[in-house]
């Protein structure tokens, strides 16, 4: 699956961008028909430790699943993401197979 990364206000370094690959195709598992996936990382200016906002952008066809998280680090933000993206992919499929 092709993962667009972007990380505003900060670079991104190749370790986090490789994890975040590694998570993203983990959803082909769950839902073959994944197209792309586009992934937003902000850091917000805040003396809040959960200042990390992790954004995922999911299409399939016919329709886009879009997640945010804010959390600690990026790489548990990839993860709780991930995780809601697999629940929403799975509801997706359960639907499509009742519909048939």
């Amino acid at each position: 699956m092709k993962v667009n990364t972007q990380s505003v206000n900060f670079t991104a370094d190749k370790k986090l961008i490789d994890f975040i690959q590694k998570r993203m195709d983990k959803l082909e598992l769950f839902y073959d028909k994944v197209i792309q996936a586009d992934v937003y990382l902000k850091v917000e200016n805040t003396s809040d430790k959960e200042n990390k906002i992790f954004e995922a952008r999911v299409e399939v066809p016919g329709d886009t699943f879009v997640v945010k998280k804010q959390c600690k680090s990026f790489e548990e933000g990839a993860d709780t993401a991930a995780a809601s993206l697999e629940r929403q992919l799975k509801k997706r499929k359960q639907k499509l197979r009742n519909h048939i």
